[in-house]
């Protein structure tokens, strides 16, 4: 006898004796009088398991063909496991026209042997930040390394972004690593599809803001420390960086990145994807799906996005100050760009120009802000990657020519002295690079010489005096 049904024997009993009436003791139970008088007829017949429900022990109506139950077991056990029970619902009425509640698809995944794909955990008390009110007003990014081909290819990083207002997953891809060409590849394409937000969300990662102590001269002259080369990317563009200090700080994107190595890694292992171009390239019809099923309305529905400039392909980029050489040529890493005559046959030696190393692999060099020549991509294999830290210049490079040459020192008479001695003639004799070789070489007793080990210093001076 259930918990519910434990009072109703006493209440019936009592009825029977004459002690209350029919109408108190069917409101103490909550049933109509009706049902009481049934109630009572039970226990006077049966006693009390006349009070019991009729239904218990029988099989329930609606319940699930037995063919059917044996089909869908056969579907969890072979062709979908590892999939959570939302996710297999979904499966079982897309893929194969079954409908079926979710509470279903778990008591028949019990019932087969098969545990949870992830455990439940309760959750630590947080405060709860609003969304933002328009879409474009903040997006998270945030990267995720993980096994997502499950040993079948190589093991990749998931860079993502998702807007805060609606939780639409905007971008994707997949990096061999958490890189400086996986967010430019992120943000481009954001800012293409969508446009320019107000503000990004993410990391204190060193590829997205400076987190070292190191300040130069002009930085501190300046108050603040100069941006990474992404960090310059967003302050050109207008957008505004938020550094998280804690994952749960941008919970969205860490939600996301639950959900996906659950459904996305699922759908790869479905489609039997092993290699990184293929799971990129499978990206885009996943967040098609992904965003028709999670995606909600905004509280503002008047998007804050903003037209992303024309020439958005420059500015995702990584810029490097060079002095051209004599040759006109100017070097950044193993390559090095022609630069053609200028007008009247101008030459550009000694000049400072600017190279960007573009983001599909293009070199262009700029000086007062034209464009002065290009080197085509070395091919779709190019990886962008950042090759020293943003120069400490601000602004355009020098509009000069060549640097000033110094002026020769005047040897002026000083007050009440006389006049400055000349420094003494320095020997006209020619010196070999043996010579200046062993004038720097160190002599023996020099301290680099000298051994920290107390144990060989002992053992030297011991075969000295020997």
């Amino acid at each position: 006898m259930s918990r519910k049904e434990v009072p109703r024997a006493g209440l019936v009993h009592a009825a029977l004796a004459g002690r209350i009436t029919n109408q108190q003791g069917a409101t103490a139970l909550r049933l109509s009088v009706r049902q009481f008088h049934r109630l009572k007829k039970r226990f006077a017949r049966d006693g009390p398991r006349g009070l019991l429900h009729r239904s218990r022990g029988r099989p329930s109506p609606r319940r699930l063909d037995e063919d059917l139950r044996q089909r869908i077991t056969a579907l969890i056990t072979t062709a979908y496991p590892g999939l959570n029970d939302v996710h297999l619902t979904e499966k079982l009425q897309e893929e194969h026209h079954l409908t079926i509640s979710r509470a279903s698809v778990r008591r028949l995944r019990r019932a087969a042997g098969h545990p949870a794909s992830r455990r439940r955990r309760p959750r630590p008390h947080r405060g709860r930040r609003l969304r933002e009110a328009a879409s474009g007003t903040l997006i998270q990014i945030d990267g995720s390394p993980f096994d997502w081909l499950e040993g079948r290819g190589p093991a990749m990083t998931l860079l993502g972004a998702i807007d805060d207002a609606t939780s639409q997953l905007l971008a994707l891809s997949f990096r061999p690593t958490e890189d400086f060409h996986g967010y430019a590849v992120v943000f481009d394409q954001v800012f293409r599809q969508y446009g320019l937000p107000l503000a990004v969300y993410g990391d204190r990662l060193n590829i997205l803001v400076r987190n070292d102590r190191h300040w130069s001269l002009e930085e501190e002259l300046h108050g603040a420390q100069h941006p990474t080369h992404l960090g310059r990317i967003l302050q050109e563009l207008g957008i505004g960086y938020i550094q998280a200090h804690s994952p749960q700080a941008k919970g969205r994107v860490e939600r996301l990145w639950q959900t996906l190595q659950d459904r996305l890694v699922s759908e790869l292992r479905l489609r039997g994807i092993a290699t990184l171009e293929a799971a990129n390239a499978y990206l885009p019809t996943f967040i098609a799906d992904f965003n028709r099923r999670f995606t909600r309305p905004p509280a503002d529905p008047t998007a804050v996005w903003r037209r992303p400039p024309r020439d958005l392909d420059r500015l995702l980029s990584c810029r490097y100050p060079r002095r051209v050489a004599h040759d006109n040529t100017v070097r950044v890493g193993p390559r090095w760009v022609q630069i053609p005559p200028g007008p009247g046959g101008r030459s550009y030696a000694g000049c400072r120009a600017e190279v960007r190393e573009l983001l599909d692999g293009r070199l262009l060099v700029f000086y007062q802000d034209r464009c002065l020549a290009t080197l085509p991509s070395p091919g779709a294999a190019f990886v962008l990657r950042p090759r020293s830290a943003p120069s400490a210049q601000r602004g355009r490079p020098a509009r000069s020519g060549s640097p000033p040459a110094i002026a020769p020192r005047l040897q002026e008479p000083r007050s009440g002295r006389g006049p400055l001695s000349p420094s003494p003639p320095k020997s006209t004799l020619p010196t070999t690079r043996r010579d200046r070789r062993s004038s720097s070489k160190p002599a023996p007793t020099h301290p680099w010489r000298t051994t920290f080990s107390r144990r060989r210093r002992a053992l030297e001076a011991a075969a000295r005096r020997g």
